[in-house]
């Protein structure tokens, strides 16, 4: 075969280190970034953080979906000046831009109580969530200072103790009394079978201790137990001895609303069992859950939506921008050092020279990353504006291709700025994502998005007659009665996502 030569012209994207790290550094959650921040200014000496860096340490005291009536609102043009964020003098070229941004492509038991503890949305968040964590403590340290008020001997308090370090954070006991005897003393069951059999009676004892403490019902083996143990401190009555027995041997047949075989298996007539039922659902299934760390359910928006005249503005949230800047000592030693040297420098003054570019890139990359969240969310507040005012029943179908061909983004762009990324609102905070959902068809020949869709279906439910709830298929046909054409099978997959029983489930007794 005769060697020839031939031309081809052809067009691709290179990823250079700087815009591989451009696009890590926006797909990354703001806790990710915080530590790939760390991680940076303890590798790079030309890194330095303005002030003090300490990144989390006052979140802002907003849980993702959860109404907030008392959040703050500003004025027109507040927040402006804390929102740029310190950055070297460099600034990107539009092809570094344009590259840049378009670059390559629990369950719960049904019938009793889960809603959240500790402060409702609309209480005063004023407090600092942390002062409130702390004020509250741990289940363990709670236990324990009641257990330093009783008069045990060494012996039996030393039970309690290694009780209350077996708890999980529900308050249930992590295994067994012999599975928790095993850990503390592995093979002496074998080794020595009378001291065995005095462990497990210390145990024993201690854990009647336990479960003599607040909050009632901690200690308990599973769901059954630690409900008989809440209502054996109630007064005595019929209801509440055909509680006891229903969650003893029945609670199966109470998740599943099956009155008549309730009334077989407990001998109750059905209003009986209803005061039953009443007193079942006030009782607290997880006894450790208000004492819950509240920072575990605390999101950091990275932009807030404020109030602006008649319309609505996004800032970003200082708190989770990072302060940094080159090290101006170090920088001009390195200047006068290759001066110095000549234009041929050393090995040395040409790694610093790179750590150096590093540190720049580095800092106009995370400036880059703020600028894009900031722009693509202030694209979806325009978009979602009578989100804002009415809620989310009132939000519009939207795909990220148009906020991508609005903004001049790629696609694959919009979908990293809206993961892990988070936006405070007047009605709680979200993950951007949130504001995107998929249009249903309406009579009108209109769309409407299926977000307000599921707010529907959830106001439907609440005003539904407890003793005759509704189906998936009268949601359907509700539905389809204002206007909205909506499968059964899309209805139930929406119920569902909302975490709403069905409807057998959802019948009162």
């Amino acid at each position: 075969m005769k060697p020839s030569l031939q031309f081809r012209l052809s067009q691709h994207l290179a990823l250079t280190p700087q815009l591989q790290q451009s696009i890590r550094l926006l797909q990354l959650s703001t806790l990710e970034l915080h530590q790939e921040v760390e991680q940076m200014l303890e590798q790079n000496p030309f890194l330095e953080a303005e002030e003090e860096f300490t990144p989390l340490e006052q979140p802002l005291p907003e849980r993702v979906g959860e109404r907030s009536d008392g959040a703050e609102s500003g004025d027109g043009d507040g927040g402006s000046d804390a929102a740029e964020p310190a950055v070297d003098s460099m600034e990107f070229g539009a092809t570094e831009r344009e590259d840049w941004e378009n670059g390559t492509e629990r369950d719960d038991f049904d019938g009793i109580r889960e809603t959240p503890s500790g402060k409702s949305a609309g209480d005063d968040d004023d407090s600092d969530p942390l002062e409130r964590t702390e004020i509250a403590g741990s289940l363990q340290d709670h236990l324990r200072e009641q257990l330093r008020g009783m008069r045990l001997s060494p012996t039996d308090a030393a039970a309690v103790e290694v009780l209350i370090d077996s708890l999980n954070e529900d308050g249930y006991l992590d295994g067994t009394l012999e599975e928790i005897a095993q850990r503390l003393a592995p093979g002496l069951e074998e080794a020595d079978p009378d001291a065995w059999d005095d462990l497990l009676s210390q145990l024993r004892c201690g854990l009647k201790w336990l479960q003599s403490l607040e909050p009632t019902g901690v200690g308990a083996a599973d769901l059954s137990d630690c409900l008989i143990l809440q209502l054996r401190t109630q007064p005595r009555s019929e209801a509440q001895v055909i509680a006891i027995l229903i969650c003893k041997q029945h609670l199966e047949l109470l998740a599943r609303r099956d009155v008549k075989k309730l009334m077989a298996a407990t001998g109750a007539d059905e209003e009986l069992l209803r005061q039953a039922q009443a007193l079942i659902v006030a009782l607290e299934p997880k006894p450790g859950r208000p004492f819950t760390r509240a920072e575990a359910n605390i999101i950091t928006p990275d932009v807030i939506v404020q109030k602006s005249g008649r319309g609505w503005k996004v800032v970003l949230n200082p708190d989770v921008m990072p302060k940094l800047r080159i090290n101006d000592l170090y920088a001009q030693a390195l200047k006068q050092h290759r001066g110095a040297r000549g234009s041929g420098g050393d090995g040395s003054g040409q790694a610093l020279a790179s750590r150096l570019q590093e540190a720049r890139w580095f800092v106009k990359n995370i400036q880059q990353r703020f600028d894009t969240i900031l722009r693509v969310s202030s694209a979806i507040v325009e978009r979602q504006k009578n989100f804002f005012t009415h809620g989310e029943i009132a939000m519009k179908p939207l795909v990220l291709r148009e906020i991508a061909d609005e903004l001049g983004l790629h696609e694959s762009t919009i979908s990293r700025v809206t993961t892990a990324k988070y936006m405070a609102t007047p009605f709680g905070t979200f993950e951007l994502k949130y504001f995107f959902g998929s249009s249903l068809n309406t009579e009108a020949g209109g769309n409407a998005s299926s977000t307000a869709v599921r707010a529907l279906i959830k106001q439907l439910v609440a005003a539904e007659d407890a003793s005759k709830p509704l189906s998936d298929n009268q949601l359907s046909q509700m539905l389809e009665e204002q206007g909205i054409q909506v499968a059964r099978r899309t209805v139930a997959k929406y119920r569902e996502a909302l975490r709403i029983a069905p409807a057998n489930l959802r019948r009162a007794l």
